[in-house]
């Protein structure tokens, strides 16, 4: 079984609405996972940002 994550906030692929962005309230989107390894006891998500670069490098990636 392969770890599956989604947002009923938005589509796959798709963009995050502005509702959860600095430009409108900044609210997280609701997720949920399946497919977790036997055991698992938390998670992290990582995402990269390339619309989105560092003021102070604007040439990589922004992190959150």
């Amino acid at each position: 079984m392969s770890l599956t994550l989604v947002s009923a906030d938005f589509d796959a692929g798709g963009s995050i609405p502005v509702i959860h962005t600095c430009d409108g309230t900044d609210t997280s989107p609701a997720l949920s996972w399946s497919g977790a390894p036997p055991g698992t006891k938390s998670f992290a998500l990582i995402i990269d940002d390339p619309d989105a670069p560092d003021p102070a490098a604007p040439q990589m990636t922004w992190v959150h």
